[in-house]
Parts: structure tokens; sequence; C-alpha cells
């Protein structure tokens, strides 16, 4: 295979139909919805059509549980679709387990038009021949089968074997434009005539993805680099279905580069940073981690990371994507997460976060509206405090716990604990005498850190650090957490100075 990046990229067609078609073994991954995301945003810059469809023809691997994730990864995800899986269009069904009958048609008009044949030779015949003929033992098909006589195939049948189909590839070079590589060659001879169907009858991915391209009107193409040294397969394919009236048109390719993960190496499924869920349940929002995942291979500006997803549509072009592998940075990732939490309406943050806080325990429903009256008004008072400082929707329950709860002594987490000096004791004393004498009414922030700085730091003699440090691990147990004054006004006077005389006394 020959690479020429520096070749212009191909023209889109005017009406594009994009797809994505993952197969359900397993849980979403970044790379999976990466291909989603550029196909969508691909559909929606172009004012295109974004299709979605499952190929779910691996009997022993696929599973309704992995199909269900799919669908509730792109919902989270907000990539809606035009056609596909549960909401129809004129193209389907849009699962591949239930178009058996269309790839049996198909296969064999192919085998009519001379364009496949019966293959019976078996993998151990395949490599024996290789050895005996000088080649590497797993070189591949040799052609064997492509000119049987009557009588050979009649004692393969005799024996009881069942043929597999093999596409005919013509003997020359196959060429095509890619959207990002530019012009790609594979010599002649370099792709084997390849299965299509297996000997049992049951259709593969080399035939019915093309053909469901094909009977679905898709002229855009994009998917992984992983899929790269398949395409001239399609390609040759796609002439014989054209040939045959079943295309309409060759598609353009488009091939996105891999994403890496620690080590420059591939980014594994089985890779902690590849599982889509687990960045949910860290509490990435869709926002963050989609404008990540655009980065992965795809910028809007030299000089600019965090941007939304109506910008990336306006802005998109596959052809844009550089061929460079993509490292996949999980402190990145969570800073730009970080940027779009901020971006939030206040409102809309506190709703994102309650089921965080419910699966924590912090707070007693999973929704906004079932909250209790004095959750609901913490929370609204802390959401200014913790929304600009966490970065992660997995965080709010760390910040809030505190002011959510009524613990007169919160045991310091390890590293609060380690801050806490010598001097800890005779300031938290300090402490307890000048806010015992701070009223009710006076209980606000301003006053509150106006009489700890006057009886710490001025007085005491106290560098800030050491003088609100104590105070801060005895309200929160952290040693970071929300502003030390305004948590001190959110949880009120009897249950600061509690907190204070708890940790004093577990000194």
């Amino acid at each position: 295979m020959t690479e020429n990046a520096t070749d212009s990229r191909p023209e889109l067609p005017k009406d594009v139909r994009v797809r994505f078609c993952p197969s359900p073994t397993g849980t979403p991954h970044v790379g999976m919805v990466r291909t989603a995301l550029f196909n969508w945003a691909e559909a929606r810059h172009t004012h295109g059509t974004f299709v979605f469809r499952i190929e779910d023809t691996d009997h022993e691997r696929d599973s309704e549980e992995s199909y269900n994730q799919i669908i509730d990864a792109l919902k989270w995800l907000h990539l809606d679709w035009d056609e596909g899986v549960e909401v129809g269009g004129p193209n389907g069904p849009y699962r591949q387990s239930e178009r058996n009958d269309i790839y049996k048609d198909v296969a064999g008009k192919l085998v009519a038009a001379g364009y496949a044949y019966e293959s019976y030779s078996t993998p151990e015949e395949i490599e024996a021949r290789n050895v005996a003929a000088g080649r590497p033992k797993a070189f591949g098909y040799d052609g064997y089968d492509r000119n049987l006589t009557d009588e050979q195939v009649a004692q393969f049948k005799a024996e009881g074997r069942k043929p597999a189909l093999r596409v005919r590839m013509p003997d020359e070079d196959i060429a095509f434009d890619d959207l990002v590589r530019g012009h790609i060659e594979f010599k002649a001879g370099s792709v084997p005539d390849f299965i299509i169907v297996r000997p049992n009858g049951d259709p593969l991915y080399t035939l019915t993805n093309p053909v469901d391209d094909a009977l679905m009107g898709i002229n855009v193409v994009l998917r992984g680099e992983d899929l790269l040294s398949s395409t001239p397969r399609q390609v040759v394919l796609y002439r014989y279905l054209i040939e045959l009236g079943i295309a309409k048109e060759m598609p353009v390719f488009g091939h996105m580069p891999y994403v890496m993960g620690k080590g420059k190496k591939k980014l594994s499924k089985r890779d902690p940073e590849s599982n889509l869920f687990l960045h949910r349940e860290n509490g990435f929002i869709y926002e963050g981690l989609l404008n990540y995942l655009a980065l992965l291979g795809w910028s809007i500006a030299p000089d600019r990371d965090v941007f939304s997803m109506e910008e990336m549509i306006e802005k998109f072009d596959i052809r844009d994507v550089k061929a460079n592998p993509a490292h996949f940075d999980i402190d990145k990732a969570i800073a730009i997460n970080a940027e779009h939490i901020r971006m939030l309406d206040q409102q809309d943050f506190l709703n994102r976060s309650v089921p965080y806080l419910h699966r924590d325990g912090v707070v007693s429903a999973d929704s906004w509206d079932a909250l209790t009256d004095r959750e609901r008004t913490v929370l609204t008072e802390a959401a200014p405090l913790v929304q600009p400082r966490v970065r992660l929707l997995g965080e709010v329950a760390g910040m809030v716990g505190s002011l959510l709860g009524d613990e007169e002594y919160i045991e310091p987490e390890d590293d609060a604990r380690k801050t806490l000096k010598e001097s800890a004791a005779e300031v938290l004393d300090k402490a307890i005498e000048a806010l015992d004498g701070v009223s009710e009414v006076d209980w606000v922030t301003d006053s509150l850190h106006e009489t700890l700085n006057t009886a710490l730091v001025e007085q005491g003699g106290y560098k800030p650090r050491l003088a609100f440090g104590p105070v801060r691990v005895a309200m929160s147990g952290r040693r970071v957490s929300p502003p030390l004054f305004e948590s001190m006004e959110i949880v009120g006077k009897p249950l600061t100075l509690a907190r204070l005389k708890g940790l004093r006394e577990h000194l």
C-alpha cells in the first residue's frame, strides 16, 4: 500500500449520506464514539443524512445488551440520527440480522455473473500449498479454486464439503482518493480473493457492509484507520455491484487516525480510558466529552480547544482531519470537561449533579424535584461555590456533602489530616472563642471572614494557611472544599462550632 497525502482530497457529493454501523459486541468505547461523532458532524455540516444501522451478523459475539448500550450512548451524547434503528426510514430493516434474504440474493447474482465463485479449500490445505510452493505458511489464499473443473467440484461435493463464496479480485492495482489520506494504491496481487459467505451460508462483513451501503445510498464512508486494509476489497465489490445495477455509485472513503493510549499504543477496548460509560460514571458531561473527542484528529482553530457542538457543526470538514495518530489524554479531557461544566446554567448544573449526589448517598432522591426543601436550598446556595471548582460531576458530592450533612465531627481525609500542624489545636481554640461571640444575625460570609481574620491572623499572628487550614478541615474533612466562609454561613453557627470542637477533641 502506498499513500500520498499531499494530493488534493476528493470533493464531497452534493447530498451527503453517511452512516454509523457498529457491531454490538461490547461496551461502547471512545474510538467508536469518535467515529459516530465525525459522521454526525459531517452530516449536520453539509445538511446531509446520518444513517445508524447495526451490524449484528456475528451470532456468537453479538448481544442485545451491547445493542442497548450503543443506543443509550448515542442518546446520552445527543448524537441524533435521521434514518436507522429505532427511527426507521425508507431503506430498512437497519439491523443486518434481519437482512439475510437480501445478502443471499446479492451473493447469488455475484456468482451468476462470475464476480464470485465457490471455494472448497480448507485453511489447512491453503497452508500446505503455501509451504509446498516455498511461500510463508500464513501467506493467505492462493486462488486455487478460481478455475475448478466440474470433476473437481463433483469430488468435493461427494466428500460432503460445503463451499465458501469468494470474490474474484482483478489482476490490477486498486487505487482511490481518501478524504483524509489523499491518494492510496494497493498493488496487484496484494489483496487475495476474499470470502463473502461462509460454508455454512452465513454472510460476512465483507459482503454485508458494502451491500448495505449500496442499498442505503451511502456515498461517504468515514471509518477508522484499522479498516483501511479492507478498502480495496470494498472498492472491487462496489464495481461489481454497480455492474449488476445494485449500487448507483462508488462512495468516497475517509479513514480516521488511530486513537492512541499510554505508551504510544493503540487504545484498546480493555483500557479504562476507552470505556465510554466509565467516563459518564466519573461525571463527564456529554458536551465536554464530545468536545475532547472532536480534538482526536481535528481542531476548530490552531489556538482553541473549547467549543460547542453547534460551533463544531459550523466548521467541521472531514478533509481537515489529520492522518497522524491521535493521543487520548485523560487530563486534558477532564480539563475541557471542567470548562463545559462552568458554562452550564446553574439550575442545569444542579439538575445534572443530583443523580451523582444520590448515587453517593448525599441527597435523598435522584432528581431535583424529588429533593427535600432543605436539600434544594443548600444546593442552590452552594452551586456558585462549587460549580467553578469541580471538573467532573462525580466530584460534586465531595464538595457539598459536608454542607448537607449534620455530622458534628467529620473524620478528615488522609491528605487533609497531613495539613494539620502543631498549631492546629491552638488555632481551633481561638476560632471557637471568636466565633462563639458572633450573633446569629451577623453569621454571614463577610462578618465571619473578618472575625476569623482578626482573631487568627492579625491578633494570633498565624499565616492565613495555618490560620484557616484547620477550620477548613473541621468544616469539610477535606483539604480542598468550597470557599470556607460561605460554607460556614450555609452550615450555620451551631453546627460550625460543633465541628470545630469535634476536630479539636480528636487532635
